[in-house]
Order: C-alpha cells, then sequence, then structure tokens
C-alpha cells in the first residue's frame, strides 16, 4: 500500500477524523488554550458582578439590575461595532487590546470599592475587553484551519470552553468557602485587604494576563491556515517617516475608515441578511439555557427545598458532558453542514426539556431505585432516605439536553465562519452574537412571568406547564430552519450542496 493510501485509510478512520488538526498551525493551540483562561476569567467576574455591585458598591437590587442591564447593553453594542475593526486591524492587534483592556478593566474593579471609579475605568471598559475577544477569538480559529480542520477544530474550542466554565464553577464556591461570602484577603507585598469578590475579580485579572503574553509573544502578525500551507502577509507600517505615537494615531484612522467600509458593505449583501434570519431562528433554542440561569435556580429552590446543590445538576453536569462529547460528535459529523447539524442538535435539546415537564410520578421507580440513590446521596452528597423523583428529571433532561447542545452550539461558531466572505469573518461573528444578547433580554422577562404565574414562592403551582412553554418556544429553532432552509440556508465554504 502507498503511503497515500495509508493516509487516506488512516483518514477515514474515527481517530483519523481528529488527525486532521495534526500539523495545524501554532497560532490554533494558542486559540484553544487562550480560550479557556478567557472563559475561566469572564466566569468567575460574572458570577460575582451583582454580588460586587451590591456588597462592594452599595447597589440595592434594582441598583445593581440596573447596572448589570446597563453593561450588557455596552458589550451588545461594542460587540456588533468592534467586528469590522478586527477585519481592518488583524486578528493579533485586537486580541492584544482585548487581553489588555480586560486586565486592566479587572484590576480597578478588585482593588477600587469607589462608584465613580469602578464602574467608568472599571466595568464599562471590560464591556470593551470582552467584545474585542469572543468574536475575535471565534474568528481567529476560522483564519487558523483549512476546510478539513474547520469542524473538529470548532468542536474541541467549544469544549475548551466548557473546561474555563466547569474549573470556573469549581474555584467560585472554593473561594467563597474558603474566605467566608463578606470575608478578606489581603493582597501579598503591597498589603492591600480586598474583599471574597473583589478577590474573585483580581483572579479573574490573574488569568487574563497569560493571554496577554500569549497573544504579544506566541501569534504571528498576519498568519493565516490555506489548503497550500501557513501563508504569512507580513504589516508593513504605511507611515514609515512618522514618530511612532503619530502613526498609531494615522493607523486608528485609517482603521475606523475601514471599519465604516467593511461595516456599511455588510447590509449591501443579500447573503447577509440570510445569515441574520438563521441567527434569529436560533434564539429560541437557545432560551433553554438562558433560562437555566435566570428561572432554574428558583424553581429548583421552590421544588426541591433551600439549600439544594442545583448547580451540580445542570452546570457542572453539562459541562463535563459537553467537553466529552463535542468533539466526538464533531468528528462525526464532520462531512454534516453546520445548517443540518444544527438543525438535528436543536431538535433534541428542545425536546429533552418536555422530560422535566412529565408527571414526577413517571420518575419514582427510577427515583426509588440505584439510580436516584446514585443522584441524590454519592453525587450530591445529601443523604435522604427518599429521593425527590425531580432530581431524576432534571438530570435526565441536562444529558439529552447536553447532547443536542454538542451538536448545535459549535456550528454555531463554524457557520458564520464558513460563510463569511473572505476578510469579512470578524464582521459575521461579531453581529452573529448579537440576537444572543437580545435573548439574555427577553428570557429574564420570559422567566419571571413563568414563574410568578406557574411557580409562585407561596399559593398553588403547576409548574410543569413553565417547561412545556420552553419546550414549544425552543421547537421554534428546528421546525422554522426546515421550513426556511430553502430560503436561508447559505452555501458553506468547504461543503458540498
Amino acid at each position: 500500500m502507498s503511503e497515500k493510501d495509508t493516509e487516506d485509510t488512516e483518514q477515514k478512520g474515527f481517530i483519523g477524523k481528529f488527525l486532521v488538526l495534526k500539523g495545524a498551525m501554532r497560532e490554533l493551540w494558542v486559540i484553544f488554550t487562550t480560550k479557556i483562561l478567557t472563559i475561566l476569567a469572564y466566569s468567575l467576574v460574572n458570577s460575582t458582578l451583582v454580588l460586587w455591585l451590591s456588597k462592594d458598591l452599595g447597589y440595592g437590587d434594582i441598583g445593581a439590575g440596573t447596572a448589570v442591564a446597563a453593561w450588557s447593553t455596552a458589550m451588545t453594542i461594542f460587540t456588533v461595532m468592534v467586528g469590522s475593526l478586527v477585519d481592518a486591524v488583524g486578528i493579533k492587534k485586537s486580541l492584544i487590546a482585548g487581553f489588555g483592556i480586560a486586565a486592566v478593566s479587572r484590576l480597578v474593579m478588585a482593588v477600587c470599592a469607589i462608584r465613580w471609579i469602578a464602574l467608568p475605568f472599571g466595568l464599562f471598559p471590560l464591556a470593551l475587553g470582552e467584545a474585542l475577544q469572543t468574536p475575535v477569538m471565534v474568528a481567529a480559529v476560522r483564519r487558523f484551519t483549512t476546510t478539513k480542520q474547520r469542524s473538529i477544530a470548532f468542536s474541541i474550542y467549544y469544549s475548551m470552553m466548557n473546561v474555563g466554565f466547569a474549573i470556573a464553577g469549581w474555584m467560585f464556591d472554593k473561594i467563597r468557602a474558603g474566605l467566608g461570602e463578606y470575608g478578606h484577603y489581603t493582597l501579598p507585598l503591597c498589603g492591600f485587604e480586598i474583599s471574597t469578590y473583589q478577590t474573585i475579580i483580581f483572579l479573574g485579572m490573574l488569568f487574563t494576563l497569560p493571554n496577554l503574553l500569549l497573544a504579544m509573544f506566541a501569534i504571528r502578525s498576519g498568519a493565516e491556515a490555506t489548503e497550500n500551507g501557513v501563508k504569512i502577509t507580513p504589516e508593513i507600517s504605511k507611515y514609515p517617516q512618522e514618530t511612532a505615537a503619530k502613526a498609531a494615531m494615522l493607523s486608528f484612522r485609517d482603521a475606523l475608515v475601514n471599519w465604516g467600509k467593511i461595516f456599511g458593505s455588510l447590509w449591501k449583501d443579500s447573503q447577509f441578511y440570510r445569515f441574520l434570519a438563521f441567527f434569529a431562528l436560533v434564539v429560541f433554542v437557545k432560551l433553554i439555557l438562558y433560562n437555566m440561569y435566570y428561572l432554574f435556580p428558583k424553581y429548583a429552590i421552590r421544588e426541591l427545598g433551600e439549600g439544594v446543590p442545583f448547580g451540580q445538576l445542570f452546570g457542572v453536569l453539562n459541562a463535563v458532558i459537553v467537553i466529552i462529547f463535542a468533539p466526538v460528535i464533531g468528528a462525526l459529523t464532520q462531512k454534516f453542514s453546520a445548517y443540518k447539524t444544527v438543525i438535528i442538535g436543536s431538535a433534541i435539546a428542545a425536546a429533552s426539556v418536555f422530560l422535566i415537564a412529565l408527571p414526577p410520578s413517571v420518575y419514582k421507580p427510577l427515583a426509588d431505585g440505584w439510580f436516584g440513590s446514585l443522584i441524590a446521596n454519592t453525587w450530591l452528597g445529601l443523604n435522604v432516605s427518599t429521593v425527590n423523583p425531580l432530581f431524576v428529571a432534571i438530570v435526565l433532561f441536562t444529558l439529552i439536553y447536553s447532547i443536542g447542545e454538542c451538536f448545535y452550539s459549535p456550528r454555531l461558531y463554524e457557520y458564520p465562519a464558513a460563510i463569511a466572505p473572505k476578510g469579512q469573518e470578524g464582521s459575521y461573528m461579531a453581529l452573529s452574537m448579537l440576537p444572543y444578547f437580545i435573548a439574555k433580554f427577553f428570557a429574564g422577562t420570559m422567566s419571571g412571568f413563568l414563574l410568578s404565574v406557574f411557580c409562585p414562592e407561596t399559593g398553588p403551582r403547576h409548574s410543569a406547564m413553565i417547561w412545556v412553554i420552553v419546550g414549544l418556544v425552543a421547537l421554534i429553532t428546528p421546525v422554522g430552519l426546515i421550513i426556511a432552509r430553502p430560503y436561508i440556508k447559505v452555501q458553506e465554504s468547504g461543503r458540498e450542496e
């Protein structure tokens, strides 16, 4: 057998699907590493944000919520606006700016508890720093992979994201347990005392610093993966005769001009409107995840009791499943288009919600047996003789939902990267985030209404209806994508129809 035949046989095998990354350019592995640290820092700060606003800055519930809403709005605006700027200035410079701004912003938040300093110089600049990270890193995966490498690369990228979430969740609880909910920590060398929540934010800053160094020294300017190997287009200064400061100002001016041209050109392309329609439909299945953040905690406390470790029931279990299975499913569906895979995954995810809507009596045999004991006593450490059947329902839902997520969610990163015209990857990726931010506002309103009507703190409850409604809303995604396929599906680069 010739060397080529051997290679072809290897690529056809299951393990061979992962081996397409053999020889991938170093920048791809740098992005995988920075993604873990990025999500770790983001999740630590995001989990602490409302607590920090209330305890350290003295905001009430309404004030803290308003600040978070304003911050989310700023991040939405920045995310939409910076996409085309990324296409104008490049991956390396954008990441350096994003990591640098995020590090300084988190440092300000960690050491300063004065509102007029912590908000304008900490929290709100952080929105810009965050906006210069996620869309840029997704565009980087697209830029640093070949067509054959793209699917598995995005699956691994998504797994790395969940590694960050899992570690952050564990660290968040450990720090609060170690220092106390309202404790303090004295910084080494300087002797400066900061609160428990500021300590968590300070750790977020520390995890940002390695990313800044990696972006500066491990990513090559103008590097790109092509079917013929790595291509590097050196960046040549347009103003060699000017001072460094003036050249930087002139380059920034040019970048803004280019941004305006790129952003304006998007709206003249009919493909771009189909792209937005695709992501508008995806919002409905994403509402499942947002409701697990905004609705599920109160539902779990009211139905399962105060102090129940509901975070492990979804957050940790979901992250672990995605970490394990996202690359495997990515390899198995490598030849599927992103559009088709999103339909499959969103259908599985939407169907899983109805498992919680079933009467608890359906799960009583499992709750009374070894499975219920494994969940409640061995895993959660509750040490109860009678296991609430809802534990079984929630775990089964999480298992099935997570499998569906492994299908569709990584491909939501790949789809805009696959259809974006060359040089507009950043713009497409940034604007693909817009429906998600809109969904967060909608999910907050939706969760409050559903809880007050079907699962109030006191009075009769009909909690199953919550999940019937959430499931029906989520089904709009797969059904809508199937119906609208002839009108909104866009040919993906490197894939056959």
